[in-house]
């Protein structure tokens, strides 16, 4: 993980190329302290990097994003009043690589969606 203690896996199913995933957002980490104060919002990129992480351990595979399209931030994710997040990607697996279409939501409200190709990372 590449923030410690961002966040938490607290369901993880993978079956037939499509992930399923429960997470839990730390709303006392400090990069929330930065982002906003008083104001918490959780940070685009690290939505990316949880994305990453999750494609990762449902693959078995170090990765790298190679790019990213259809990235659309449609709803702020404010940690203190929805730290729980509902992940589902569709893992598409090429020759040496991952194409993956995602999406992060809280209380049947999509915030994040993306298309992106992940790379092994050597």
């Amino acid at each position: 993980m590449l923030i410690p203690h961002f966040y938490s896996v607290k369901e993880f199913n993978f079956t037939d190329n499509q992930l399923k995933s429960i997470i839990e957002l730390n709303p006392e980490h400090d990069v929330f302290k930065g982002h906003f104060p008083n104001n918490p919002v959780t940070p685009g990129v690290c939505m990316l990097q949880i994305l990453k992480e999750l494609t990762e351990q449902a693959t078995n595979t170090n990765l790298f994003i190679k790019e990213c399209s259809n990235v659309k931030f449609m709803a702020l994710i404010n940690p203190e009043v929805n730290p729980i997040l509902e992940i589902t990607i569709d893992i598409n697996p090429l020759e040496e690589n991952f194409k993956i279409k995602a999406s992060a939501s809280f209380n049947e409200t999509v915030a994040l969606k993306v298309n992106a190709l992940l790379t092994q990372q050597l």
